[in-house]
This record gives structure tokens, sequence and C-alpha cells, in this order.
């Protein structure tokens, strides 16, 4: 193989970065040109395409974001869209991709592969829903960022003696919400894994009323239902019988953003050197991982074919911790 592709596809996560360079470092070490694709599958279809060097990923290691760019496509879900893409990939001479994402992206990989074109994937999302590794690109960045807004917002819930509600992102996986929740202290976590009524966060609010705290912190998964919104207007409409004054901070995509973790840049680097590895062996539609402190490979279609389960012990735990 003398020549690979890497691109970044879906949300991005910080980390991806590291990721970009790793590939490309790695690859030029093994003898490889390597191209660097725009805008993910989109730019794939449209050939935004341009060769890097060990100096286009000069200084890139802490920055957050990806240098590529990052977009969803929904032309390359369709034959003609990806048979666009593959002709791009052959007239410039690639030869195998590594692709930096999450599910979708992985679905777009592993359809590439089935075409005979070979294929790497590499997990990057912060919502760590990927199964077949225990962390993606991204994740304790993300956390460290939903930890330190934690802090941040209990001091001002303290000073005014009020509830704050924290949304953070997770619309279909509660592991930054939980894990946030643990990390920083919440009163209460609300994810969507487990159901939990009205009235029981109207309870624990009161309780925590009771017992002289000087806030009550929830951290709310933006998959929680029936949702943030619908818990605050709740809760402010029985303020003065639940004691405190409720207030919302929705985090947003500041969750996305920022300079990656020292964990975060050497999980991506391994993660993308590894990539390129598997390339280089001549294996295709798989993905790499990190279990256990070690880089695994495993087929693209077993890891679509599963869901990665958030591991509710925690979520036990959080419980004996709010009290």
């Amino acid at each position: 193989m003398k020549c690979i592709g890497v691109l970044c596809s879906g949300g991005d996560s910080p980390g991806f970065n590291p990721c970009i360079r790793a590939v490309v470092r790695t690859a030029i070490g093994l003898g490889m040109r390597v191209m660097g694709i725009e805008r993910g599958y989109e730019g794939l279809i449209e050939g935004r395409m341009w060769e890097m060097d060990a100096r286009s990923v000069g200084g890139i290691i802490g920055r957050g974001g990806t240098i590529l760019g990052t977009a969803r496509s929904e032309e390359f879900k369709t034959e003609p869209g990806r048979k666009r893409a593959l002709r791009n990939l052959n007239r410039n001479g690639v030869e195998g991709l590594v692709v930096i994402g999450g599910d979708g992206s992985f679905r777009g990989a592993l359809k590439l592969h089935e075409m005979g074109f070979p294929v790497v994937g590499v997990p990057g999302t912060i919502d760590n829903d990927t199964p077949f590794t225990d962390m993606s690109i991204g994740v304790d960045t993300a956390l460290n960022t939903v930890l330190e807004s934690i802090d941040r917002i209990k001091d001002t819930a303290s000073s005014h003696r009020r509830a704050f509600l924290i949304e953070i992102m997770g619309r279909d996986c509660g592991y930054l919400a939980l894990m946030g929740g643990i990390a920083g202290g919440a009163e209460m976590v609300l994810i969507p894994e487990v159901e939990t009524s009205l009235e029981e966060v109207a309870a624990h609010l009161e309780d925590a009323y009771i017992r002289g705290k000087a806030h009550c912190i929830i951290a709310v998964a933006e998959g929680y239902k029936p949702g943030t919104q619908a818990i605050a207007e709740y809760l402010q409409a029985r303020r003065e019988e639940l004691g405190f004054e409720v207030r919302v901070t929705v985090l947003g995509h500041v969750q996305r953003g920022g300079s990656p973790t020292a964990f975060d840049r050497l999980l991506a680097t391994r993660l993308g050197c590894a990539a390129v590895h598997e390339l280089h062996k001549g294996h295709s539609g798989v993905m790499v991982g990190l279990v256990g402190n070690k880089i695994t490979v495993t087929p693209l279609e077993q890891v679509l074919a599963e869901k990665k389960k958030l591991d509710l012990s925690f979520y036990e735990m959080a419980k004996v911790l709010e009290k």
C-alpha cells in the first residue's frame, strides 16, 4: 500500500487532531503517502483532498476540533454517492482509508469495505457509546469540561442557595452526565437508561433542602425524558413547598471544544498509529479500540451489531453518594 487517506466524520471530539497527526506521521514512517480528506464523506464525494506531510500536522496535537473539518453526508448513504467517493479515491491513488468517528461514520466505512475498499475505523465520540472500546477519543476531555462547569455552577448555587439543573450531552447515552455527576458531587443524576419520575426529582430536591444543603445540583443527560425544561417547569411551580429556587444551565457544544487532555492525546495517538498498521498489514473492515489498556481490533460488523451498555453499578454508587 503506497497511499492512504484520513477523514473525520460526524460530531467532532477533542483529540481528533492528535489522531490525524499520528496517522500521518506513522504512515510516512512506513513509506506511505497520506491524503487528508476535508469534511468527511461529503468532502470525499466532492474530491476535496490534499497530500499531507509531517509538517502539515506540526503544532496540532494540543488543538481542539479537527484541521480536516467534519460533516454528515446524506448523499454518501446512497449508492451513487458512494460510487462517486470511491472514484475520487481511485483517481487520487488512495488505496486505504482511516475513518475517525462514531456509529454513523462506521456504517459508511463498512459500506466502503463491502465495496472492496480497505478501511479501518477509529472511535471518536464524546458519548462513549461505541462498543469494544473502553474509551473513545474525546470522552476524557469532555468529561473534564463537564466537571469544571459543575464546580463553577456549584459556587454560585451555594451563594444564592439555589438548585441547578445542568444539562449535559448524551442523547442516547448517559455516560457524561453520570460520571460528571459522580466526580462533581451532584445531588442527583438523571439519565435515559434509568426511568425517574418528576415526583421523585421533586422529593429529592425537598429532602436536600430539609437537610440544610446550601445548594442542589442535578446532572441531567439531554436524552432524559421528559427533558430538562419539563423538570424545571415542574419544580419551579412547586418552589414554595420544595424550598429551592431552580435555574437551568445547558452546557451544549462547549463540551466538544477545548484542548484535549493528556489521556485523550495519548489515546488518539495510540489508536491512530494502530489504524495505520492495520491497513499496512492488509486488514480492512475493522475498528481499533482500547480494552484494559490494550489495543484491540474488532470487525466493524460486530461493532455495529451491538450497543454499548452503560455500567449501571456507577449509577447505584451515585445514588449512595447523593446522601
